[in-house]
């Protein structure tokens, strides 16, 4: 996992003579991070932070961050928008293409009061009916949504029949939630699957041991029946077992990683990453 460090801050603070504590910008956008952490403590000045195309699961330790008016987290893995209460200059926050569906997190930006910029395109909650209305209505300080301008008559129009739209998006909500649930644990089934042979072999060891029989075996005809001798046994005990190997060549694993059909989740995207991640250490081995 790459971490935000000092030095990583130094290294994009070059036009600022390399000094962190009174930059007012600084771009870590494709570093492969998975954290926001330190930003707000070492650079509490920063008015432009840009963090799109990584890979951070949530938005966190920006809270310090007084003077922000423009975070850009387009192309990440963010669920939820929080924390976000403490940048109170904020005016312009993009969000394009992440996993938000929970859309009554926008509620936790009512008092982002200079906020008039919000990018949702390309986040599940768009697609919920009276996506736009119920912005619109929640977020009386916006200007712009998914770049088009809200007009005077938009906002009347979205803040009647608020409360219907609002039970709307909580049904659209939840069943948006237990489809997420369902495709998390439905990873976590196929991470446990390969370990489930090694599993199996191990009980169906065990089970045979407690079959009756001298050699471990059940015997229905004793007499048509001829026991392995106890050399014979010894040699079966001493076999090491054979691990299967997979016939397909480097090429064709690959293809088949790529073509394998799944869902676009945080999961699939952070699976996609460390595969290439392996595959780009093992060629540099």
């Amino acid at each position: 996992m790459v971490r935000i460090t000092e030095n990583l801050i130094r290294r994009r603070a070059e036009h600022n003579n390399c000094e962190i504590f009174s930059l007012e910008e600084v771009s870590l956008h494709q570093q492969d991070i998975e954290k926001i952490e330190h930003i707000d403590r070492w650079c509490k000045n920063l008015k432009i932070l840009y963090l799109q195309n990584n890979l951070i699961p949530r938005i966190e330790n920006v809270h310090r961050l007084k003077k922000l008016e423009y975070l850009n987290l387009t192309l990440n893995n963010i669920e939820l928008i929080e924390n976000l209460e403490g940048c109170e200059s904020l005016q312009k926050l993009d969000l394009t293409v992440n996993f938000v569906g929970k859309l009554s997190s926008v509620e936790s930006l009512k008092n982002n009061i200079h906020l008039r910029e919000l990018f949702l395109i390309g986040n599940p909650c768009i697609e919920f009916e009276g996506y736009r209305q119920y912005v619109v209505a929640t977020l009386p300080q916006l200007k712009y949504l998914d770049g088009k301008e809200i007009v005077r008559s938009e906002r009347i129009k979205a803040g009647q029949g608020l409360e219907g739209v609002r039970r709307r998006i909580e049904e659209l909500e939840g069943e948006y939630l237990r489809k997420r649930a369902g495709d998390r644990l439905e990873d976590q089934t196929q991470e446990k699957g390969e370990s489930q042979p090694e599993k199996k072999k191990e009980s169906v060891s065990s089970a045979k041991e407690n079959k009756p029989g001298f050699d471990g075996r059940w015997y229905s005809d004793i007499n048509n029946t001829v026991p392995v001798s106890g050399n014979n046994k010894e040699n079966r005990s001493g076999e090491e077992p054979v691990e299967k190997t997979s016939s397909l060549s480097s090429e064709e694993q690959e293809k088949e990683f790529w073509e394998k059909p799944c869902a676009f989740t945080p999961e699939s995207r952070l699976e996609a990453h460390r595969h290439l991640e392996k595959k780009k250490n093992k060629e540099n081995g």
